[in-house]
């Protein structure tokens, strides 16, 4: 096996690789902790997980196990291939053994399909007898549904299936719900923002159902390494959970690099290498080293171009090679998920380009490096990705490479943002009631609801309750005590989008009709509109048609030597300011906005270079987002005294908003496309200079909230990261913006850091 100091030497030999790492970091091995079996496990279920390798369990597996078998809910929050999935098999295996009535089911919810596969595959090959192991998800034969409803002890399904179809139907589950123990939530790391504020409220829907049936399960989670697991898993439940965070496992030595492409000059401007190309570099340089190698990159096209990119260049080198190169995303049809996770598995495939698809979980051993193209959110998704190398623990690599982002760009040249640091907080407001309304109206139709309530689905409860009244979504009965019922013939679950896509667009192969995969309604406006360049399992397409009515988008095969960026426009205005702070001259304020937004036309940028060839203007309709927003104020006089004359200033904000999105997520569990923003010399609701920066979902997420409270970090690190950029005027690494519907103009670098010394000169 590779060396990962050899490993080392292959990415950075070479003139034309000097200067790139900007730092590298040892991360030293950790020997292991192992305790003997707790006394309480079923000795068949001890014997199949020694005969698997698993002689005695570390003590953060012991220690969660038991803390849940003796009915006490418990968060795991250990590293990457810590084995936190035995913390919950070995009670839930345990109860399992003893049948439905006596020892109790389990209920696994992971936030994947692939996921959950994998753990089914696992469970098969440990064959625990009298244990009833089955998936319940949109690929689950029907026949087989019916026998997992009757016989399961142990059903694995996701939020999206518990949500439309176990919950609404909970009588025909009554025999698995009257017996359920455990509810297992793995990666619940993952739950953050609206997709987990919607999580949370179907698991307390869940409880609430299970009361029905006499039962009151115990929830046992398993996280990355994430700030305060306790408290998030209690956000996210609604009950008291104990932490288990010592990992009592082993781990490799590891050697982190932090790496920066070079920056060019072009016609469009300066800007740095791409990073889909400088990873593709690496991974051919990985997969000629023998290496296997997972490249972790943000989208779908992106895992296309990079795995694309390598094998060209492979096949310079050796043609078998390729062949041992694929791409790994969300959106592919089942089959062709399981044929590639079956490579990663038997070794055919020595390298793929990924995205976090593959990076929930599902269980690729043997790796001896890591690429990650681009900064993934977190910095607990950062360790999740990177320990997918060296998972038998030996020693392994890890790679971030900056993107053209200012995030990127500050992380790289500040190390100490990055190591030494504990992960974030999740984010996520199971109260808002954008997000509270759906459920409650879901809750009603599965059992009327009561005033007692309130204590399950939080303190908006019924505030919110009024509301869905007056919109006659509910209707209120007086007689006795009162409830709330769901009178109406459509499904209430209908009115819940849990991953907040607003519904799904097909790509569609014209000719053929062959779906090609699939993407949210909201995501097409800016991925499937006409124009757009499509790749699909290497295939180029383009998008000729776009329906969002019937949810269909018309592709075409075709090889065009560019790829395509949408560009957006937005107007805002303040519906409420909730608090705010004063700074000497400027003013910061949070409160609730309504952004409307429209994609107006698209970019062209050449492959490998991402110059700018031209822009084509599309007519896609316009979209009104109610949200929460972070803004701050300067009055012309102040701009006037920090040097910024009226000519400079609409290019100073407009630069210090850019800086500013791409800095949030450095503060708040978020990436910087779950957040927009907008800025003017003279908004008609402030009449000063202005820079908004929102919420980019229906209610709000957390995360410009979680901006004002951390405003003067968000801020100085925002400052920093444009005044200590290596360009002269902007670039993408500092001020410039992939969707800024402007085409980032105009935009005045100096004049943002001027404007950021006077909102941080007086600040608390």
């Amino acid at each position: 096996m590779p060396r990962p100091n050899r490993l080392h030497d292959v990415l950075v030999s070479g003139p034309h690789r000097s200067g790139r790492v900007t730092h590298v970091e040892t991360i030293p091995a950790r020997t292991s902790s192992p305790v003997d079996w707790p006394h309480w496990v079923d000795p068949v279920v001890r014997d199949r997980f020694v005969a698997a390798g698993v002689d005695t369990p570390w003590t953060h597996q012991a220690e969660a196990a038991s803390l849940a078998w003796a009915g006490r809910s418990a968060v795991v929050a250990t590293g990457t291939a810590s084995g936190k999935s035995l913390a919950y098999l070995l009670p839930a295996l345990t109860a399992a053994r003893a049948g439905r009535r006596t020892g109790g089911t389990t209920l696994y919810i992971s936030p994947t399909k692939a996921l959950a596969a994998d753990q089914l595959r696992a469970l098969d090959e440990l064959a625990v007898p009298d244990v009833v192991a089955t998936t319940y998800d949109g690929d689950t034969p029907v026949e087989l549904r019916d026998v997992a409803r009757a016989h399961a002890t142990y059903l694995l399904t996701n939020p999206d299936m518990l949500h439309h179809a176990i919950l609404p139907r909970h009588h025909r589950w009554a025999g698995f719900l009257r017996s359920l123990r455990f509810v297992v939530i793995d990666e619940c790391h993952g739950y953050r923002g609206v997709f987990g504020s919607h999580v949370a409220q179907v698991l307390r829907r869940l409880r609430r159902v299970c009361s029905i049936y006499g039962a009151s399960p115990t929830f046992v989670l398993a996280s990355a390494t994430t700030a305060d697991p306790a408290r998030t898993a209690e956000l996210l439940t609604g009950e008291p959970v104990e932490a288990v965070t010592e990992d009592g496992s082993p781990s490799g030595a590891k050697t982190f690099l932090l790496w920066e492409p070079p920056l060019n000059t072009s016609s469009s401007g300066e800007h740095r290498r791409g990073v889909l190309a400088e990873t593709a570099d690496l991974l051919t340089d990985l997969v000629v080293a023998d290496a296997r190698t997972v490249a972790f990159v943000r989208s779908r096209r992106a895992a296309e171009s990079v795995a694309g990119m390598a094998r060209s260049a492979l096949a310079e080198v050796d043609p078998s090679l390729p062949a041992h190169v694929a791409s790994y995303r969300s959106g592919y049809l089942a089959h062709e998920r399981r044929e590639l996770e079956a490579g990663l598995n038997d070794g055919s495939l020595r390298a793929v380009a990924a995205t976090t698809a593959l990076e929930l979980g599902v269980d690729v051993s043997g790796l001896d490096a890591v690429l990650v193209a681009g900064w993934p959110g977190t910095r607990a998704s950062l360790w999740q990705q990177c320990g997918r190398a060296g998972r038998a623990g030996g020693e392994s690599l890890a790679v971030l490479l900056a993107d053209d982002d200012p995030l990127d760009a500050y992380l790289v040249r500040h190390p100490d943002a990055l190591f030494g640091r504990p992960v974030e907080s999740t984010v996520l407001d199971p109260d808002n009631p954008y997000v509270l309304a759906p459920h409650l109206c879901a809750a009603a139709a599965e059992r009327p609801l009561s005033p007692d309530d309130a204590a399950v689905f939080g303190p908006s409860t019924q505030d919110v309750l009024h509301t869905l009244e007056h919109q006659r979504l509910l209707r209120r009965r007086s007689k006795g005590q009162p409830s709330w019922h769901w009178t109406r013939r459509d499904r209430p679950t209908e009115l819940a989008d849990l991953r907040g896509s607003g519904g799904v667009v097909s790509l569609v192969e014209q000719g053929t009709g062959r779906v090609l995969g699939t993407v949210d309604a909201v995501r097409a406006h800016f991925t499937a509109h006409p124009g757009a360049v499509y790749v699909h399992q290497g295939e180029t397409y383009l998008v000729d048609e776009l329906d969002l009515d019937d949810g269909v988008a018309m592709a075409r095969a075709d090889t065009p030597e560019y790829t395509t960026t949408a560009r957006e426009v937005s107007t805002l205005h303040v519906l409420e300011e909730t608090t705010s702070r004063t700074w000497g001259q400027a003013r910061l304020a949070f409160g609730t906005v309504e952004v409307s937004s429209q994609v107006v036309g698209y970019l062209k940028r050449a492959l490998g270079t991402g110059e700018v060839l031209g822009e084509i203007p599309l007519e896609l309709p316009e979209r009104r987002l109610r949200t929460r927003s972070v803004w701050w104020t300067l009055p012309d006089e102040a701009v006037e005294a920090a040097g910024v004359d009226a000519a400079s200033a609409p290019g100073a904000a407009h630069a210090a908003e850019h800086a500013a999105i791409g800095m949030l997520p450095l503060m708040a569990n978020c990436d910087r496309w779950d957040v927009g923003g907008l800025s003017t010399v003279a908004h008609p609701d402030t009449g000063m200079l202005t820079v908004f920066v929102h919420d980019g979902h229906p209610g709000g997420a957390g995360f410009a909230e979680r901006g004002f409270h951390a405003a003067q970090n968000w801020l100085s690190a925002t400052r920093e990261a444009v005044a200590t950029c290596a360009c002269r005027d902007g670039c993408p690494s500092c001020v410039q913006s992939p969707k800024c519907g402007n085409g980032n103009d105009p935009l005045d670098k100096a004049g943002a850091v001027r404007l950021l010394d006077t909102v941080l000169r007086e600040a608390e």
